[in-house]
This record gives C-alpha cells, structure tokens and sequence, in this order.
C-alpha cells in the first residue's frame, strides 16, 4: 500500500501542477473586462521574468553572439503565443483554445515522422479541429477569429520548442529567463498602450502577480520536484490531458459550457496527443533520463 501511495503522489502533484496552469488562465479571463488580454500577458510576463530569473540567474553567463540571435527570436515566439493564446480565450471557451492550441508541438513532433501511425495521429488531430471549427451548427456559436487566434498560439508554441531547443543548445537553461524578458519588452509597451493607466492600479497588480505565481512559479516548483520521479512518458501523456483541465477549469470558474461535439473534438485531439507522446516513446532508447522531463518542463512553463 505504502509502495502504491509514493508511486502516485508525483502524478497527483503534476496534476496540481497543470490544474494551476488552467486556474491561472480562468483567472486572466475573469480580469480581461479590466486590464485586457495585452494588459494581462504584459503583467505575467513581467512577473515571470523577476521569478524565473531568481531561478537560473541569467547575469551569471555571458551571452554569446552565437546565442543572441536564437534567444530573441525564441523570446518573440513566447511573447506572440502568450498575448494570442490570452486573445483567443477571450473569445473561445478555454478548453477549445487549449485543444486548438495542442495541435503546434504534435506537428513538430510529426513533422519528422515517416511512420504510418504518426500520420494516424495527426490526422486525428485535424478531423479534432475540424470538428471545432464553425462549419456546422454544433460549433457555429465558436468566433472565427478565436479560433484563428488559438492557432496562432499554437504556432507559437511550436517556434517556442523549436527556438527554445536551439537557444537551450547554445546558451543552457537560462535562456527561458533570458527569452521570457525578451518578450516582455515588446509586449509590455503594447499593454500600456491598450490598458493605459489601469494596467498600474493598486488592485490590479496584486492579481497579476497571482495569475504569473499560479501559470510559472507555482507548476515550475512542483515539475522540479516530480521530474525525477517520473519517466518522461508519463509526464508528457499527463501534460496532454491540458486540454482537459482547461475545459473544467473554464466550466467551474467561468461557468463555459461546451456542446457534446466539442468535447468530442476536445477527446480526439489529447488521444491524438497521447498517441503522439507514445508513438515517439517507441522510437527512443528505454533509458530514459533527467533531462528528457526537464526539457518537457520548460516547454510546458509559460502555458
């Protein structure tokens, strides 16, 4: 008994971890009517940024002119996909923008993939998003333009892999401090300028703060702590059930409701996560190591 309670506490965690994440985004939403969603992400980046650089210190290490060019554009990818994903739930239910926005990392999970299933996978993943898109009635109450948005943020979260790799490959892990400040000094002048003087009132900054706590600090402390004790595998096909949590998490704060196809759509896109996650399990070596969820961790920080 004791044996099966230390396996499944790091799975609860990471739960926590992701449910925090989600609770953030209800959060932003339910601030967006005061501070907009520019306002928003320009608090949260500039929150994140003070926490995560008491975290990796980036003054220690020098920046090359080799790193300097992928850090900036892997910190312009993390500013567009926080602001469009912060656009796209003010018009979408936040589980839909959340499944839509899955759909960039299982791309360039695919995007190398020559294998039968993969391709399995990622066509459940578009028959998923065509089943969100507004073409029929179940989906016709769905903005257009949020779901543009939402895949706008998708396709930032799939440069933000793929940057962040390359700014991690030449400049190590403090490149996601480095990247997160980048970001904040294009978007916090556009916050400004869309929220004006509310973006500093005294009763607006505290719950910024919390939004950034809840979407960085928080999940990256706990993902610290479960990372070694869990293989990356499970950590990747739990990060999946994202789509999930946000839709309950938009129920229970923000009372969204979504049709049964929608969340059939929803379903289609984490199996195809899930399979995707799987599928790429199968292609590397049993060992897994430390690294692998570190990796899975700062991907999954600025969510």
């Amino acid at each position: 008994m004791k044996r099966v309670s230390l396996a499944i506490w790091p799975i609860l965690l990471l739960l926590v971890s992701m449910s925090s994440v989600q609770g953030s985004a209800s959060l932003a939403k339910y601030l967006f009517p005061v501070l907009g969603p520019a306002g928003m992400t320009a608090w949260r980046l500039v929150f994140s940024c003070i926490m995560l650089s008491l975290v990796f210190k980036p003054w220690k290490k020098k920046i090359t002119k080799q790193a300097a060019l992928p850090i900036v554009i892997y910190g312009i990818a993390l500013g567009c996909m926080n602001l469009s994903f912060y656009y796209a739930i003010q018009r979408i239910p936040l589980g839909v923008t959340v499944a839509i926005e899955l759909i960039g990392p299982i791309s360039v999970a695919m995007f190398m993939s020559r294998r039968l299933w993969d391709f399995v996978w990622l066509g459940l993943a578009v028959f998923g998003l065509v089943m969100l898109l507004p073409l029929h009635e179940a989906s016709a109450d769905l903005d257009p333009i949020g779901i543009l948005l939402a895949l706008i943020a998708g396709a930032g979260w799939a440069s933000y892999i793929v940057f962040g790799r390359w700014a991690g490959s030449v400049h190590g892990s403090s490149s996601v401090a480095l990247g997160t400040m980048i970001a904040m000094l294009f978007v916090f002048p556009l916050g400004v300028w869309t929220s004006g003087d509310v973006m500093f009132s005294p009763d607006i900054i505290p719950m910024a703060f919390l939004v950034a706590f809840l979407a960085s600090a928080l999940p990256y402390g706990i993902e610290m702590i479960v990372m070694p004790r869990l293989p990356a595998q499970t950590f990747s096909t739990l990060m999946s059930l994202s789509p999930v949590l946000a839709s309950l998490s938009g129920f229970i704060f923000l009372s969204e409701r979504l049709s049964t196809i929608q969340w059939f759509a929803i379903v289609c896109i984490v199996i195809s996560s899930v399979g995707t996650v799987l599928s790429i399990n199968r292609r590397k070596p049993p060992v897994l190591k430390e690294t692998d969820n570190q990796e899975l961790a700062e991907v999954s920080n600025n969510k």
